[in-house]
């Protein structure tokens, strides 16, 4: 047995002494770079915590509920679920149903996974969920035929989650095993087989598309990457059918979704340069040595500026933070003939010679954005071991001389995974870049009244409808400034207050001199007789310190009064990171009327309304009765 790591011996002697619990926020430091086997031992140690305790010890610590059910034994499935939880800053408080349980769990709406209001339900879904009922002998006509009754069963029981449940179901696509292949003799037969079993994954897949409150997680790539599909001892003896790493890729698969409930997906790439982006050192090698292109390593390079780019077209904000002259990087980016990342693929290239933990702060301050939302991804263990320290928050991507395993490395922890790709994702960049321009545009003025007078802000205020319904619930998952309440929102959950008579969703939108910004912003009310409560108020990090959340509050509490209401609620929770939003509500004229639980209680008498600010133009479309 090798050796274990000074991380691993650290979190045996918490657990030993009894500490773990009072020390669960250093577990996620202690987790980042262990192996995939010190990672599974671990989740048992962790699987052991009282979540209670932890809880009370640190309340802040985001805590995801997960229900596990299915079809075989799954219990080696939670040490690395829990693991998986722990090394993004997550406490998984998990619930085992019981064994083969899945068509009673989610079939009837009273049973005890529903109760549980679990906020991710994994279905886990094996190969024998089909062989155990299919006759022997079998041909390929009677694996189609049960294939198809499970399907079927599968997806009504996602209908009724999505009628019951406001959390997420996950299921899987099933392996095809080599076992049962081989009892055919013929090629023709396995052929067939092979064709009809993939069709019936491919059902599977595709249930997502039509059902907000499904995930299906494709198991084919963790089995193309060398995971064992079943140890066949274990799935005679115990009844678990999936092997142990492959439940480990698939825990690592639902971290990343896990992550994203809770609001913590990343949404900027930060890249080192020499030895990242490209091989060797601009600074002694000059453009013409560094490596990009025609050369084995350079072809490395390629591929993971590749890799980047893919990432940067679907929202992802790429900048650079680098050691190296600024000239020297603008010309290398612009002119390098092989180059694949350019300029204006990045949203800011940031290079000197400044620590990188302070050019990466400032750099998340320039973008009205959090370390905690950059990625950082650089050769050097010198400057990782830097930002893990300064910037704790920060993921951390340590790459090596091998060029040719950066973009394993940088996708292994699916940091930039979202439920769904919206139009604001794709023009995120673009918005970005706008927004520095707009910055610059700022330096030009001597008083901010001046500067917001000539940026021509225009808002538009609209109820929402079933298609912003996956750009609603984005916002809620992945804004943690400007929101007083940080409640998250699945897309199940915004089409369910869409179709509720005493609720309203409020959209955002907003352009200027320099564009759209597209829809940026949700208000959430609720009616309850003459009161109406503002239940949450989001609005991106993109546009702030504009004025535009005063246009949209006058709005409402406008529209209130109108409609007879005597009082406008709202509430305020504390976190780490929307301090920006304390001052939200007595800064519009609400007044303090207690404390709820972890939350402090605002009123407005509808009195003193603010005014739209007059640098504003406000479009109103949400009509009399929108409050």
């Amino acid at each position: 047995m090798d050796a274990a790591t000074p991380a691993a011996e650290t979190l045996l002697d918490l657990h030993r002494s009894g500490r773990l619990a009072a020390r669960y926020p250093e577990v996620r430091a202690l987790l980042d770079g262990l192996d995939d086997a010190e990672l599974v031992r671990a989740g048992r140690l962790l699987a052991r915590l009282d979540v209670d305790e932890v809880r009370a010890a640190h309340p802040d610590v985001p805590t995801v509920a997960v229900t596990v059910t299915g079809h075989g034994t799954l219990a080696p499935l939670l040490p690395a679920l829990t693991a998986e939880l722990a090394r993004h800053g997550l406490l998984l408080h998990a619930r085992l149903a019981p064994f083969d349980s899945y068509v009673f769990d989610l079939a009837d709406p009273d049973s005890e996974l529903y109760r549980a209001e679990p906020d991710l339900v994994l279905c886990v879904l094996d190969p024998m969920v089909v062989f155990d009922e299919v006759p022997v002998p079998w041909r390929p006509a009677d694996v189609a035929r049960v294939l198809a009754e499970k399907v079927d069963l599968v997806e009504r029981l996602a209908a009724t989650f999505r009628a019951t449940a406001r959390g997420t179901l996950v299921l899987n696509t099933l392996p095809l095993l080599r076992r049962h292949t081989a009892q055919l003799v013929d090629l023709a037969s396995r052929a067939e087989l092979g064709a009809l079993w993939r069709e019936a994954n491919a059902r599977l897949l595709r249930l997502s598309a039509a059902n907000p409150s499904l995930v299906v997680v494709d198991l084919d790539p963790l089995l193309a990457e060398g995971s064992p599909a079943c140890d066949p001892r274990l799935t005679v003896y115990a009844k678990a059918h999936l092997a142990e790493p492959l439940l480990a890729g698939y825990a690592r698969e639902v971290g990343h979704l896990a992550r994203n409930l809770a609001g913590q997906t990343k949404k900027c790439l930060a890249l080192d340069l020499d030895g990242t982006v490209w091989g060797g050192i601009l600074g002694d090698d000059g453009i013409d040595g560094i490596e990009v292109a025609e050369s084995y390593r350079g072809e490395a390079h390629r591929a993971f500026q590749r890799v980047a780019k893919q990432l940067g077209a679907q929202g992802v904000l790429l900048t650079v933070v680098s050691k190296n002259e600024a000239a020297a990087v603008a010309q290398a980016l612009r002119e390098h003939p092989d180059m694949t990342l350019r300029e204006d693929d990045f949203v800011r290239v940031v290079a000197n010679w400044a620590p990188k933990h302070d050019n990466l702060t400032e750099l998340a301050g320039s973008l009205n954005l959090h370390p905690d939302s950059f990625v950082f991804v650089d050769d050097s263990p010198f400057e990782c071991g830097l930002i893990r320290h300064a910037l704790p928050g920060t993921a951390v991507v340590q790459v090596d001389a091998e060029p040719a395993l950066h973009l394993v490395k940088l996708l292994r922890d699916g940091w930039f995974t979202t439920r769904q790709l919206t139009a604001e994702d794709r023009d995120r960049a673009a918005g970005y870049r706008d927004d520095l321009a707009r910055q610059d545009f700022r330096q030009s003025f001597t008083s901010l009244a001046d500067y917001l007078a000539e940026l021509a802000v225009e808002v538009e205020l609209g109820e929402a409808g079933p298609e912003q319904v996956p750009r609603v619930s984005q916002l809620s998952l992945r804004t943690n400034q400007f929101n007083p309440t940080t409640r998250r929102l699945q897309p199940q959950d915004v089409s369910e207050l869409l179709d509720d008579p005493y609720a309203r969703v409020l959209t955002v939108r907003s352009r200027d001199r320099f564009g759209e910004n597209g829809l940026v912003g949700a208000l959430f009310l609720r009616r309850d007789g003459d009161l109406v409560q503002i239940e949450n108020f989001l609005l991106s990090c993109r546009v702030f310190s504009r004025g535009i959340e005063q246009a949209c509050l006058a709005a409402v509490l406008r529209h209130a009064r109108a409609g007879g209401a005597s009082a406008v609620l709202a509430s305020y929770r504390p976190t780490a990171k929307n301090r920006v939003v304390a001052d939200l509500w007595p800064r519009h004229g609400f007044a303090p009327a207690g404390e709820d639980g972890d939350a402090i209680r605002f009123r407005h008498d509808l009195h003193d309304i603010p005014a739209v600010p007059e640098h504003i133009r406000l479009t109103d479309r949400i009509g009399v009765d929108a409050a």
